[in-house]
């Protein structure tokens, strides 16, 4: 099920949200990205890993939305790393007592019985402003923003050129804002330091859809912004996400569809006198 995409670096890509897991082979083991969404696809994942010999030394959540902090039995008791706020915000999601009710309420139905969420959320956060991941293997750059979530992070694997960019740069999704403060600000933000190591990249995996190489990488980036100043300035989209979507992929408008309505209830209410 792993496909290949750089020198040690190998890709999966779930059927149900074009998820793509992110495998990086290292020196005692493998990085884990992102490991999946179904029961199913992990212990086939673990089965892989085990058939390469090649254990999970290292997992790493970029974000803490739920289909980006699973974890499967067979994966095994690897630490399993994000960001500080990845961790905080976790912490806080797993405190609450109807956690796991909460979390199932918001799985796309089709998945529901084949999610795993024993070890749901079980983030170890490293410490503010590290910038690069602690394992033996090619060195991992950290990038953290704000863009899409709270303590969300973009992995830069240098020696192989790779850019793991989790919910950003996708060909299926449009930029998906977080409920936050400043939202546009924010994305603009974290799609500046994504471009500042465009020119280190030759590989770009998204979260969501098919992996960019050499000169689509920098137009991914162009998109992303084009779209988010569309929304910042309330022009029509012309983006292909939204008007012509990939087949299958039509119900994703709906997503840009809710933040429009969302950020001009905002500009009403910020009109308001009080």
């Amino acid at each position: 099920m792993l496909k290949q995409v750089a020198e040690g670096v190998l890709i999966h890509r779930s059927e149900l949200l074009e998820n793509n897991t992110v495998v990086v082979q290292g020196r005692d083991g493998v990085l884990l990205v992102d490991a999946g969404i179904t029961g199913a696809e992990m212990t086939c994942l673990a089965n892989d890993l085990r058939e390469l010999g090649q254990p999970v030394a290292v997992g790493f959540s970029t974000h803490p939305d739920w289909d980006h902090v699973l974890w499967q039995a067979e994966l095994g008791d690897a630490p399993r790393y994000g960001t500080a706020r990845c961790a905080v915000f976790m912490r806080e999601v797993l405190s609450n007592a109807d956690w796991k009710a909460g979390v199932t309420e918001g799985l796309p139905p089709e998945i529901v019985e084949d999610t795993p969420l024993d070890r749901y959320g079980l983030i170890t956060g490293l410490p503010a402003e590290t910038t690069q991941l602690p394992w033996n293997g090619p060195t991992v750059r950290i990038i953290e923003h704000t863009a899409h979530a709270q303590g969300h992070a973009a992995l830069l694997i240098e020696e192989r050129r790779v850019l793991i960019a989790g919910d950003m740069l996708s060909d299926v999704f449009v930029p998906m804002l977080d409920d936050a403060d400043n939202p546009i600000e924010d994305y603009l933000v974290g799609l500046g330091l994504l471009e500042g190591v465009a020119g280190d990249v030759d590989v770009l995996i998204p979260g969501h859809g098919s992996v960019a190489r050499g000169d689509e990488v920098r137009a991914r980036i162009r998109l992303d912004r084009a779209y988010v100043e569309d929304l910042r300035d309330a022009r029509v989209s012309s983006d292909p996400r939204v008007v012509s979507p990939k087949p299958g992929w039509e119900w994703a408008s709906a997503i840009h569809e809710g933040q429009t309505r969302s950020l001009a209830r905002g500009s009403e209410r910020e009109g308001t006198p009080d």
